[in-house]
């Protein structure tokens, strides 16, 4: 035994429990096609799927956590390429399997469908597909190393791409239980063409981070600890919420004004169906609810969300006309008027979860929408009428929500495009390109009359649209819908995109695939892209996620000498252009002030022309996060937004914003 397979463990609790052994061990099928079509059990081979890997591990030690057997996880980035995951748990079973008379450790690591989920009582909840989830690591894998810490020993094994290396052995003592899993993936390279992941794809410690922190918050009372030894100092968090969600959605609100002091708070159990809720509205004008079923995020939602918001909307309506707030001939408020300024979190944990697609995006179990909505509804009126003054707050804020809702509705009939044909509805700025088809089409945000100009003259008029846009366009993190649908600037991009808005929007009328934020090379033109990126964000948000957002890259030098030109793009590239050409020949040196300052050849060449453009694609790697970072970057809290520039400072300085 290494010292790297005891450090940091000795304190960790432990647990045995008889109950969960070799019985408890499923088979269903075996491993074949996994190296053949990755995809369809990670999602990609790129930095997400290698990413995947990690989370499928983690999994299976909450699921641990979540039968009641293990507090802490320990996750390290390890400087060779590899990861390990760690925790106090059980361990995995290692007496032999009934049907295939081989270790069970060994059946979870090496055959698909093998788990204490499936058919057995290993788990009565489980996150990830246990045991799915393991052997599809350990497949595409170039290396990877168990050890299992239970019966007082410590038995170990490795495999090579997924195929056993050699029989399970004890390797040592030990008074502790649990199990130790380390992967190498299998990346491609030089000398391993045959590898599974992209050459370029690595793991990113911020959005691993984020990720154990998330799960840290839905099962209160563990810690995970994350570490990256492959930077010096190493970089370690430790992350451990007594208060799960409450304090998840405390963390969502934290650059925000929440509009009471604790977020409120509901729980049950029900037909083996374990909910939690937590909400608290804020000073914002967005709604950000962040939904889980057994741990998975499920961005499009599914039947647990459906069922908050139907009782969220019932509740607040109830109380209101209870106690006269809603008049009678007052409408009922609609439910994006009860989640306009809200911030909630909604975990389900159930046996048995069906989720649709491969990426576990929607939770599809019917039953589960009457239980949360029955649950939902009890405790939130019951609070409503305990807490009179909250409830009068939230009505106050869901009232005012109604009435810029009808504004919108009227400013937003004024932005509606009426037919691509009539070209009286587009924005007179607007230089559109010939060609219909939106795949092929992109269109520039220019910033600016002049810069407009040069790319309008420069343009390939065939699929390239221009839209001068003047100055800085609203914030809209600071403003509700109807007054951002009176801005003019942001009614031309909504009528040149096609696509409507809010809950109008409509991607398959968008004209155009690509849409670039081209603005100066400095601070001003940053903060125009930050803004147009948070409207994005905000109002038109599958625009990033379908990745049809981008950001243009103009040069920020030209450097001269004789009839020879450069250009670049920050300063340290000029640095090494003047090292390479000698600094003695005196060359030319031009700082773009502005795009404006370029003519119309000299903008085609270095950023619009795709043969010679470099362009950045915008995406969310993170919803959370990002909205985190929209949050600080563009509200009203200013110390945040002073700490994160000083944090961050030569991210900002490399970024000139």
């Amino acid at each position: 035994m290494t010292r790297d397979n005891h450090q940091d463990v000795a304190a960790m609790t432990t647990h045995v429990d008889a109950a969960y052994d070799e019985k408890q061990i499923q088979v269903l099928e075996g491993l074949e096609a996994v190296r053949k079509r990755p995809g369809m059990y990670i999602g990609s081979t790129d930095q997400n799927g290698l990413h995947h890997l990690v989370y499928e591990i983690v999994d299976n030690s909450v699921d641990e956590a979540l039968a009641g057997y293990c507090d802490h996880i320990q996750v390290r980035l390890h400087a060779d390429g590899s990861v390990s995951v760690e925790d106090n748990g059980r361990g995995f079973p290692i007496g032999l399997h009934p049907k295939l008379k081989r270790p069970a450790v060994e059946v979870c690591l090496t055959v698909l469908h093998a788990g204490g989920k499936f058919g057995g009582d290993g788990y009565k909840v489980s996150g990830g597909l246990h045991g799915v989830g393991a052997s599809v690591v350990n497949a595409l894998s170039e290396h990877m190393e168990v050890l299992v810490y239970q019966g007082g020993q410590v038995y170990q094994q490795e495999y090579k791409r997924g195929k056993i290396e050699y029989d399970l052995r004890a390797v040592g003592r030990t008074e502790r239980t649990g199990t130790k899993v380390r992967f190498w993936p299998d990346t491609k390279s030089d000398q391993n063409p045959e590898g599974i992941f992209d050459e370029d794809a690595s793991f990113r410690f911020e959005v691993l981070q984020s990720r154990m922190r998330e799960m840290a918050f839905l099962n209160k009372g563990i810690r995970i600890d994350i570490t990256d030894e492959r930077v010096t100092p190493e970089d370690a968090r430790s992350y451990h919420y007594e208060g799960g969600i409450v304090e998840f959605v405390k963390y969502i609100n934290k650059n925000r004004s929440p509009l009471f002091p604790d977020p409120i708070y509901i729980e049950g159990l029900r037909n083996d169906v374990a909910v939690e809720v937590a909400l608290q509205y804020n000073d914002s004008y967005q709604e950000n609810t962040f939904a889980f079923a057994n741990n998975v995020r499920t961005p499009e939602g599914g039947t647990h969300l459906v069922g908050f918001y139907a009782a969220l909307t019932r509740s607040i309506n109830d109380y209101g006309r209870r106690y006269k707030i809603l008049k009678d001939a007052d409408s009922n408020l609609r439910g994006e008027d009860v989640r306009e300024s809200m911030a909630a979190v909604v975990s389900v944990k159930l046996k048995e979860p069906q989720f649709e697609g491969q990426t576990k995006s929607k939770l599809g179990n019917s039953e589960v929408r009457g239980i949360v909505d029955s649950l939902v509804f009890e405790q939130l009126g019951s609070y409503l009428e305990e807490n009179p003054g909250t409830a009068r707050v939230i009505l106050d804020r869901c009232l005012g929500a109604a009435r810029a809702r009808e504004a919108a509705r009227k400013a937003r009939e004024l932005t509606r495009r009426k037919s691509v044909l009539e070209s009286a509805s587009l924005p007179g700025k607007l230089a559109d390109c010939s060609e219909t088809d939106p795949t092929k089409c992109e269109i520039f945000l220019v910033e600016g009359n002049s810069a407009g100009g040069s790319a309008k003259s420069g343009r390939d008029r065939h699929y390239q649209a221009i839209l001068p846009l003047r100055g800085k366009i609203l914030n809209v993190e600071k403003t509700r819908l109807d007054r951002v649908l009176r801005n003019e600037e942001i009614k031309n991009m909504i009528t040149a995109f096609g696509c409507g808005i809010g809950d109008d929007f409509d991607l398959s009328k968008l004209r155009y695939h690509r849409i670039v934020c081209m603005t100066d090379a400095d601070v001003d033109g940053a903060h125009i892209r930050v803004l147009m990126l948070t409207f994005f964000y905000r109002y038109m948000r599958p625009l990033i996620e379908k990745g049809y957002v981008y950001i243009a890259m103009p040069p920020l030098y030209k450097v001269s000498r004789g009839k020879t030109e450069r250009y670049v793009y920050n300063d340290e590239a000029l640095e090494e252009l003047l090292n390479e050409i000698g600094r003695e020949p005196k060359p030319e040196i031009q700082r773009y002030k502005g795009l404006g300052e370029m003519s119309s050849e000299q903008l085609w060449t270095t950023t619009m022309n795709p043969e010679t453009r470099t362009m950045m694609q915008v995406t969310v790697a993170d919803a959370i996060t990002a909205d985190e970072t929209f949050t600080l970057l563009m509200g009203d809290q200013v110390e945040p937004r002073r700490e994160f520039i000083e944090q961050n400072y030569d991210l900002v300085a490399d970024l000139d914003i």
